[in-house]
């Protein structure tokens, strides 16, 4: 199975309570692709950057199987740039600058090659941007996924709100769930989202898991406990591109696989945490990625 991914692809300065971590690589689309690589061969990327990116990057992303005939590259402009702070617990940072630069007038142009992708993960970007790309699809994808974020609720609710009608999946954190349904209560504000539109809403709770709503039904992921946690920059993203990558290997798209999904997604989340930027995601091996998974399973398994 084949699937399209739209989003950033960036640099970012991070500091963390761990260190410093200045013009490394990072962008929604670089962490879902990568993620996604680990379970299907097919992943293709819509995206814009400057001539200043690293031609290297590029090559180990092609390495690993990513399509990026929809990366558009703008040789005499920069890259987009971001610059965050992170507070001592990690759950929260400060945005220290944006530097939208050739993000600023991109449009996204799916590849005649991607149009037909079963599998549609709409990263982080405006709701004019993810609504154009599910209409340059041939047809409906099998299922279309879609993270956003506050800033769009505070600046777009209006058409954010049509986005999130046609998607399969809303992955969001639940500060942003309690602003999008206007309920404190997580299972009231479940149920108001699914009427807006998607099966399932995945509530992302950081170091807490993940919690996943599919009617009345609830499953609640856990997060795994580490002895080490450098950088919470990419977690979400590479979360959605390894829940999405395992999705789109068993091309079924049922409850039991959306949990399984979740906790496939949540191992995914645990390498990136474990050093800056892209640095865990390369090179790993699938034994280390089955192996915690199973370390997910004994958290919460236990005979009644």
């Amino acid at each position: 199975m084949n699937l399209l991914t739209v989003g950033t692809v960036a640099f970012d300065n991070i500091e963390t309570p761990k260190g410093k971590a200045e013009k490394v690589i990072g962008g929604a689309a670089t962490y879902i692709s990568l993620a996604a690589s680990y379970f299907i061969d097919k992943v293709s990327i819509v995206s814009i950057i400057g001539g200043d990116f690293p031609t290297s990057e590029l090559k180990y992303m092609e390495k690993k199987g990513i399509n990026l005939d929809g990366l558009q590259i703008e040789q005499d402009g920069k890259s987009f740039f971001w610059g965050g702070k992170y507070h001592d617990n990690m759950n929260k940072r400060d945005t220290i600058f944006t530097e939208l630069n050739v993000l600023a007038d991109f449009k996204p142009k799916v590849p005649k090659a991607s149009k037909s992708a079963k599998y549609l993960m709409l990263g982080n970007l405006t709701p004019d941007d993810q609504l154009s790309t599910i209409k340059q699809m041939d047809k409906r994808p099998k299922l279309i996924a879609l993270d956003t974020m506050n800033f769009w609720m505070d600046t777009a609710m209006k058409d954010l709100k049509k986005v999130i009608k046609k998607v399969d999946i809303l992955t969001i954190n639940d500060e942003e769930a309690r602003q999008l349904s206007e309920e404190y209560s997580l299972v009231k504000a479940a149920k108001k989202i699914h009427k807006m539109g998607p099966k399932y809403l995945v509530i992302k709770k950081g170091e807490h898991g993940a919690l996943v709503f599919h009617g009345d039904k609830i499953f609640s992921a856990p997060a795994l406990p580490l002895a080490e946690v450098n950088d919470p920059t990419g977690a979400g993203d590479t979360f959605a591109g390894g829940m999405m990558g395992y999705l789109a290997s068993t091309n079924k798209t049922g409850w039991e696989q959306m949990k399984t999904a979740v906790i496939y997604g949540s191992a995914m989340a645990s390498f990136c945490v474990e050093d800056f930027s892209v640095g865990r995601l390369k090179g790993l091996r699938k034994s280390e990625i089955n192996k915690r998974v199973k370390e997910f399973v004994k958290l919460t398994n236990f005979k009644l």
